[in-house]
């Protein structure tokens, strides 16, 4: 299946645009700002900055006529991630301390509340064996947004956040 997104400069679809249909990590050269988007295929990961840095969105099929739509801060896109359709089983594990030490859960279903399944907030590591996830700072699945894909995360920079703090996490499963 081909991803393809729409973002475009203005609000309500209007204005300069760019078509994408593969990750990229310098949006700036075709657009100098995004006010809205159109997913017409896959799930998306916006970035704040280039190289896939900063504030991150997570968008599934669908309009977002302005950038509060997907819960923006500001009308900044910079880079952006497709992300393949997925249909195998997911599993990760999450770590209270650097480098996988400390206390570890394990886990394969989405989590509204990690202090109430691992009486901690703060992840300092986690390793993602199968599927990809999305990590919230607040429980419920609210707050900052941080995607990971399979690999090691040694420490929670690895995966973009400024702090430890991961109030729930999910899988991404819709396309």
């Amino acid at each position: 299946m081909k991803m393809q997104i729409i973002l475009y400069e203005g609000k309500h679809f209007q204005g300069g645009f760019y078509e994408c249909g593969k990750d990229c990590p310098n949006l700036k050269i075709y657009i100098s700002q995004c006010n809205s988007v159109r997913v017409i295929k896959g799930c998306w990961m916006l970035y704040e900055r280039t190289n896939y840095k900063g504030y991150q969105y997570f968008l599934k099929r669908g309009e977002y006529s302005n950038f509060l739509d997907w819960m923006g801060f500001n009308d900044s896109i910079r880079s952006c991630i497709a992300f393949p359709q997925y249909s195998g089983s997911f599993r990760l594990r999450l770590y209270e301390r650097n480098n996988f030490g400390g206390k570890m859960l394990e886990a394969m279903y989405d989590c509204p509340s990690v202090f109430d399944c691992f009486d901690h907030h703060d992840i300092q590591s986690c390793n993602v064996f199968e599927g990809y996830w999305i990590f919230y700072e607040l429980p419920h699945y609210k707050g900052c947004q941080y995607c990971l894909r399979p690999g090691e995360y040694r420490r929670f920079t690895d995966w973009g956040a400024p702090n430890a703090r991961v109030g729930s996490f999910k899988q991404i499963t819709e396309f």
